[in-house]
């Protein structure tokens, strides 16, 4: 079995990696797992923060690394928290959750988006890139027990539940993630 560092410390993100990866037969291990430190993120895109990310756990473990960087695109806040989701709901989500609901009811514009990019690095220094997104809506009030992050405030399109409430198996079919992974497995089969 093949092995891949994802380059994160985030639990809920390794776990996603492995589920995707284990098809392929491929194992996930994790940056976090094995003690390195997180680089600090100064790109000014979700494919340039993901590269960064790739490229630190490749050097640091001499293993090929998969990076993501990924977050959530709120229209009625000019596209944020963009790359700085993370920062923006650090340590108290629900307080998040709020101000991007306060800012889509008051602008009456509940569109947002999931974006990913995952940067694969290759020990001779190479990398790939590969970009996916959801669109969908902000829901009025946080909903669902599953998933991580943003996951219960957003609507993907074409469901009537959030990323939360629909769960894993339906997540890992329709993400941001899923999307930009389609992607990055279809290079690693070779098509």
């Amino acid at each position: 079995m093949k092995r891949i560092l994802i380059a994160t410390h985030n639990p809920g993100k390794l776990k996603e990696f492995a589920v995707l990866l284990a098809p392929l037969g491929v194992e996930a291990i994790s940056a976090g797992q094995l003690g390195l430190p997180e680089p600090e993120e100064t790109g000014a895109s979700f494919a340039a923060n993901a590269r960064i990310k790739a490229l630190h756990a490749m050097r640091a473990s001499g293993q090929m690394a998969l990076a993501d960087d990924s977050g959530l695109c709120v229209a009625a806040l000019n596209g944020a928290p963009g790359i700085l989701s993370s920062r923006y709901g650090a340590g108290d989500y629900p307080a998040a959750f709020q101000r991007i609901i306060a800012a889509a009811q008051a602008a009456n514009e509940w569109r947002a988006r999931f974006v990913c990019a995952l940067c694969l690095a290759h020990p001779d220094g190479t990398t790939a890139t590969y970009i996916g997104q959801s669109d969908g809506v902000i829901a009025p009030a946080p909903s669902g027990g599953a998933g991580f992050g943003y996951d219960p405030i957003f609507i993907p399109f074409g469901h009537d539940k959030t990323y939360a409430e629909l769960g894993a198996a339906v997540k890992d079919q329709i993400s941001h993630r899923a999307r930009a992974f389609a992607q990055l497995a279809a290079r690693l089969q070779g098509k």
